[in-house]
């Protein structure tokens, strides 16, 4: 980016700058006529009609000033010598290029705009007091001075306003990035807590209809707690769907519902043992670990307890819990090979994959500090296993 192009001028910031270049050069031509009469010289046609017309020209080349600053300077002042109207024209282009703030181009301008002021004393016959060469010097050095002094001024405060624009809109750009990335990952968050909400009762519920549908020698009472599980499964995922959803409406600063830990696994158990499966569970666990490393230890059950619902219906699944304060916390859930049924059940038995359940929680895991795995055994059965970082929370107190 070129910082030394300035912005385009509207017609009406043309219009008053010109006006104003005009409005400096008319004292000194009225000057110079005054100064005609008191010698009884009167201004002849050059005076009336020449010098208004160099004049002009002057201030229409202003209107490139901005396009070719150095060359318009230069053209301007040389045509200076001739008319004393355009010393105006000329101090505005001295204070334009003066706005890059580079002293050799200022310089020469300066250096040039005082030389015509001296050849302009020669146009006209005015005879000069003698020992007032001091004066006809100074006084252009000084008009000089400050033209080039106020140019330097208004060049520093454009590039001020520049770097503050290009601050504020970097400041946008970094705020809208920030934005989107935390959209990101609440969608990324509010998608996984939907599925390992949803995914386990969901299976559940599939499961529970699918053994509804092809076991026709069950008793009626049988049936009737097959329908009730199946009704009770769909009536938990709406209220826990419900319970996500509130997330989203809650207004700012309103805490969200607390979310189950270790302490809740054995309900989890609790459940798909109603729903049918064969499910037991094994742990030495005796302490409670951080409400992280818990949650994380639910969430890995509860997607094992889904997986084996999905794709080994019927099949016993073991869940053991092991590990203590300073040390680590290990989770595993193994299911046996899924008994053989028939084709058409096998066929209704088989649930779709979303394939984003064990990705989200090996990120789940992973942002706990954990590792996870999962691989068929064997016997042709399924593993999943995660190893949590358990610390022991009076040693996190010293630290």
């Amino acid at each position: 980016m070129n910082t030394d192009v300035a912005p385009r001028l509207g017609w009406w910031q043309q219009i008053w700058r010109l006006a104003a270049a005009a409005a400096v050069g008319i004292p000194a031509w009225l000057y110079t006529g005054v100064l005609l009469h008191q010698q009884g010289d009167a201004p002849g046609p050059w005076f009336h009609f020449g010098d208004p017309l160099v004049a002009l020209g002057c201030l229409l080349a202003l209107v490139w000033r901005r396009r070719f600053p150095l060359a318009v300077a230069m053209t301007v002042t040389i045509a200076s010598t001739a008319s004393a109207l355009a010393s105006g024209a000329a101090l505005a282009a001295l204070g334009s290029i003066a706005t890059r703030r580079r002293p050799v181009e200022i310089g020469v301008v300066a250096l040039a705009y005082v030389s015509a002021a001296q050849f302009t004393v020669e146009v006209y016959p005015i005879q000069s007091v003698p020992g007032t060469w001091w004066l006809q010097l100074t006084l252009p050095a000084l008009t000089a001075g400050s033209a080039a002094a106020v140019g330097m001024a208004v060049g520093a405060r454009r590039v001020e306003v520049r770097s503050l624009r290009e601050r504020a809109e970097s400041a946008e750009r970094e705020q809208a990035a920030r934005v989107a990335q935390t959209r990101a990952m609440e969608r990324n968050r509010i998608a996984r807590e939907m599925h390992d909400v949803l995914a386990h009762r969901i299976s559940l519920v599939a499961m529970q209809a699918g053994v509804l549908d092809h076991r026709g020698d069950l008793s009626t009472e049988e049936n009737r707690v097959l329908v009730r599980g199946i009704a009770e499964g769909s009536h938990q995922a709406l209220e826990e769907l419900r319970d996500v959803l509130g997330v989203l409406r809650a207004e700012p600063g309103h805490p969200e519902p607390p979310q189950p830990s270790l302490d809740r696994i054995p309900d989890l158990v609790a459940d798909a043992r109603s729903s049918g499966l064969d499910v037991t569970l094994t742990t030495t666990v005796r302490e409670s670990p951080s409400d992280v490393v818990g949650r994380t230890c639910y969430r890995v059950v509860q997607e094992g307890l889904t997986n084996a619902a999905k794709h080994a219906p019927g099949a016993p699944v073991h869940i053991t819990l092991e590990g203590a304060a300073g040390a680590r916390l290990d989770v595993s859930v193994r299911n046996s090979p899924a008994p053989h049924l028939p084709g058409a059940a096998r066929a209704t038995q088989r649930r779709p994959a979303s394939g984003y359940g064990l990705l989200g929680l090996t990120e789940r895991v992973g942002l706990a500090g954990g590792q996870l795995d999962h691989h068929p055994t064997p016997e042709h059965g399924y593993l999943l296993t995660a190893q949590l970082p358990w610390p022991n929370p009076s040693h996190e107190k010293r630290t």
